[in-house]
């Protein structure tokens, strides 16, 4: 078959592929749009000073408020007669984020979604089952377009609707998933309850959307019989879902350097942060003619992953995306990620993969943290208060606080066809 990989042989080559880029995408926003222009202008810098990839600290930021700003077509840099297409995420303020397409845009971006059927190590006997969203949204697009240049086949079931995902899965023998973690672990304990496993012909699932633990993904591979998951990054501004992918070595998600330079800062100085620290990611695109990005904040947490992969690629590499910067939540002065809630119970016997986290005023003006947490499939009811002691202690060594905790029946919380929500902040 045909590869999408990267040809670049060195790390050198790629500098020169991501200087050239970064000119081209900084005279490109110069020249094609007024906002950028502005931005580029108050920072004292023309596309000429672009001299190497030290000069990117130059450059301003761009943040997901310029893009609300300037709705419904924001940063564009080329004549709308270009636009093929337009996808648009969910805003912070009421209006989405819109983002236009010209088809060069759509061509790479399907090219390195080809990429991630090709490091998930897929062939064209492959069937690949598609339940993300369809219409508005980068998923379902992407996902299809990405698996039919790769040249497997591509069953576009679209999100939810349990039913049709388990007729689809039996009556068309799909060997690969793609989905968000919730609705893997849907689907694996629909498949156990109806027993279905031995019917189904499934062995990989790419999966992304949303933040997922240790556990929750051992409960879904275990529970479809799955060889392999393959955890995918993406965002719409970005292009959309398929910007790198996690390969079978699974020691951080490889991501397509020769379409954009990530940076890894940290969120309140917004300065680097040593490699392999903890910082948000900052995305700077090298080939986007709509809407390019210069330093933009995805205010999504990770980590630069040193050395080279055991898959033996060239190719870099970032930790699994940890959280946002802004879902962090304040609880007794104390700075709290819920990444930090999934580490600890991922880590710990006896609870299964889902939990809640619930904030509380009080009339008094305290606030309290209660952690709610489903007991193992299959756990003994008796052995909670041993659990809950086991997991509040856990819980107060890690995050320096210690939550009120519950443990809740296995399969009693709720579960999504999309991304599940965790925390409920009900503080004024």
């Amino acid at each position: 078959m045909k590869t999408f990989m990267p040809t670049y042989k060195s790390y050198d080559e790629l500098a020169e592929i991501q200087l050239k880029g970064l000119q081209w995408t900084v005279n490109h926003a110069y020249n094609g749009s007024e906002v950028y222009r502005a931005k580029l202008d108050r920072a004292g810098v023309k596309p000429e000073d672009i001299k190497s990839l030290d000069d990117l600290r130059r450059l301003p930021f761009t943040t997901a408020k310029e893009l609300a700003e300037g709705y419904p077509f924001p940063l564009l840099c080329v004549p709308m007669s270009d636009v093929v297409r337009i996808h648009a995420s969910s805003g912070t303020t009421g209006k989405r984020k819109v983002l236009c397409y010209t088809q060069k845009d759509i061509d790479d971006w399907v090219h390195f979604f080809a990429r991630c059927y090709e490091m998930a190590d897929l062939t064209s006997e492959d069937r690949v089952q598609i339940c993300v969203g369809y219409g508005v949204w980068t998923a379902g697009a992407g996902f299809q377009l990405g698996c039919e240049r790769f040249g497997a086949m591509a069953v576009p079931a679209g999100p939810g609707n349990l039913e049709m995902q388990m007729e689809f899965l039996v009556d068309f023998r799909s060997t690969v998933m793609c989905c968000t973690a919730s609705m893997g672990l849907l689907l694996a304990e629909e498949v156990q309850k109806r027993g279905l496993g031995d019917k189904l012909a499934l062995k990989k699932m790419i999966y992304g959307s949303e933040r997922s633990s240790d556990s929750m993904r051992a409960r879904i591979k275990d529970g479809l019989g799955l060889t392999d998951m393959y955890d995918i990054p993406g965002m719409t501004e970005l292009y959309g879902p398929g910007t790198g992918l996690e390969c079978r070595a699974h020691d951080g998600m490889h991501y397509w350097a020769d379409y954009y330079i990530l940076e890894i800062v940290d969120p309140e100085t917004l300065e680097p942060v040593p490699e392999g620290q903890v910082g948000e990611m900052v995305v700077t695109t090298l080939k986007k003619e709509a809407v390019p990005l210069i330093r933009y904040r995805t205010r999504d947490l990770t980590a630069i992953k040193p050395g080279p992969c055991a898959c033996g690629r060239l190719i870099p590499r970032h930790d699994r995306i940890l959280g946002r910067s802004d879902d962090m939540f304040i609880f007794r002065a104390v700075n709290v990620y819920p990444g930090q809630i999934d580490s600890v119970l991922s880590g710990l016997q006896g609870i299964g993969s889902e939990y809640q986290v619930v904030l509380e005023r009080g009339a008094d003006g305290k606030d309290s943290m209660l952690v709610r947490v489903e007991r193992a499939a299959g756990g003994d009811p008796a052995s909670d208060a041993q659990i809950q002691a086991t997991v509040t202690e856990a819980l107060k060594r890690k995050l320096l606080v210690t939550p009120a905790v519950e443990i809740a029946d296995y399969a009693s919380l709720p579960r999504s066809e999309r991304k599940t929500r965790r925390v409920f902040d009900n503080r004024d």
